[in-house]
């Protein structure tokens, strides 16, 4: 028996009906070679004994899941691309997979994909992806967990043996096919297709189905569109805080690319901040600096008005525009508990986190380049209790100059928060993991030129290994 008695599958979007995703198939490939597996993630879903011919079957060719959906569904949108409408989007190289419930009976999962094959909405796609890209995305992932990020998880990556020619880089390249698990695969874009057609109706059945299996403590609200945005501006504001505490750019902050449980995913040109730079953009064809660093919440902010803007259709103006004004008090809270988190510290009064959150990103800015972004957290993790390692340690002399006296004064008044984890052996290292560019490069490289995985499993177990330490997640 390779499904576990934990194993629940569901199928809530396939009961929405016709309106609102394709049947489609998936392609067929030359191959089905696992390169990454998340073993963790498939045992939570009750899939964990899943192994050999079963998972190429299930997570290689999407054979379907038993009691899963029997068919994948692409799944319908539109979306503002760099603030330009586009109604022509859609699941263009990827569909959902299968939905089932986390084994301990808590929340509904996703299983969808990347690179699986055209759809009705590839238009000129190949439908596929680069093996390039599903190692960048893994690698994001498994990042961003550790750094206590609401993520998407890769769930497997399967090399497929096809020959891909792209614009953008060396080519022929691998092919690849990704799984990932995210909570939900409604993007702010299934709202917009509707609204787009004038189908308050549909708008209105997808806003029921959200809170009926998402956010079910909203049922019988008095106002279901306004209840619903009030939510997804918490998850969203929520977010994009964790993404400044972690020095993340996503670099595509589409309508698109944004789902309704603020949890982050589709990870194209993304990069990590090598030290502060709130003008950091991590692609390349953001010419005027849209989703740069600095800019991720005001980006945010503006793809939830439209969301707005969709459920104006169901709802009064009045309790719409009351959810987008809690917006910045809500994202300040949260980029003070997401900084506290990662500074290691316990809370205090609102006053006190927030001189020491101002403190903390004007001693980054002080540093400049001199300063990456992630050692400056490793090194002061836990606060007080890892002055000494900070101060002997190689940015030490940095420490002490004026621009850090008063994040080191204000420290001293908050509290270690758990820690018992400094006794890990990732505190024994002087440097933390990071993941930035060059270093992805430099793995992509030996997978490149000599078939050589070792150097990309030795990363990722160091990354579950910071993950592990800083106790963020589950």
């Amino acid at each position: 028996m390779l499904i576990s008695q934990s194993y629940r599958p569901e199928t809530p979007f396939r009961d929405l009906g016709p309106e609102f995703a394709d049947p489609v198939r998936p392609a067929a490939f030359p191959m089905t070679e696992p390169r990454f597996v998340n073993r963790r993630i498939l045992t939570r879903l009750g899939l964990g004994l899943l192994d050999g011919a079963p998972l190429a079957a299930h997570l290689g060719r999407l054979e379907p899941l038993p009691g899963a959906q029997p068919q994948p569904l692409a799944v319908r949108y539109h979306g503002h691309q760099f603030r330009t409408y586009n109604p022509d989007l859609g699941d263009g190289r990827g569909f959902l997979f299968a939905q089932l419930r986390e084994a301990d009976g808590g929340r509904l999962s996703d299983l969808s994909t990347k690179g699986s094959g055209r759809t009705p909405f590839s238009r000129s796609g190949d439908g596929r992806l680069t093996l390039k890209g599903g190692v960048r995305e893994v690698l994001a992932t498994a990042m961003l967990e550790a750094l206590g990020v609401n993520t998407s998880h890769s769930v497997s990556l399967m090399e497929t043996g096809e020959a891909l020619e792209r614009n953008d880089e060396p080519s022929p390249t691998r092919s690849a096919l990704l799984v990932r698990r995210t909570h939900s695969s409604i993007r702010f874009g299934g709202f917009q297709r509707h609204a787009f057609h004038d189908r308050a109706d549909l708008v209105a059945q997808l806003a029921e189905h959200v809170i009926a299996h998402y956010q079910p403590d909203l049922v019988g609200a008095s106002d279901a569109g306004a209840a619903l945005l009030g939510r997804v501006v918490e998850r969203s504001a929520e977010l994009v805080a964790q993404w400044m505490a972690a020095g993340f750019v996503h670099g595509v902050l589409n309508t698109d690319n944004m789902n309704i449980n603020g949890e982050s995913f589709d990870y194209g040109p993304y990069r990590f901040l090598p030290y502060n730079d709130p003008n950091f953009v991590a692609a390349y064809f953001d010419q005027t600096g849209l989703y740069a660093f600095g800019r991720q919440p005001e980006a945010v902010y503006w793809n939830l008005r439209q969301l707005a803007g969709c459920l104006l259709l169901i709802s009064e103006e009045a309790g719409l525009a009351a959810a987008l004004e809690r917006f910045p008090g809500l994202y300040r809270d949260a980029l003070r508990r997401a900084m506290l988190r990662r500074i290691g510290v316990r809370p205090r009064s609102a006053e006190a986190e927030q001189a020491l959150v101002a403190a903390a990103f004007r001693a980054l800015a002080a540093g400049g380049e001199a300063l990456r972004w992630e050692p400056f957290f490793h090194d002061w993790f836990c606060g007080e209790a890892s002055a000494a390692r900070a101060l002997d340690g190689p940015r030490g002399a940095l420490y002490r100059e004026a621009p850090f006296t008063e994040f080191r004064s204000l420290l001293q008044d908050f509290e270690p928060d758990r820690p018992e984890r400094l006794s890990s052996g990732s505190f024994a290292r002087t440097e933390p993991e990071e993941l930035l560019y060059d270093e992805i490069e430099a793995l992509w490289a030996a997978i490149a030129e000599r078939d050589d995985w070792g150097p990309f499993n030795a990363k990722l177990a160091r990354l579950e290994a910071a993950r592990v330490a800083y106790g963020f997640s589950a």
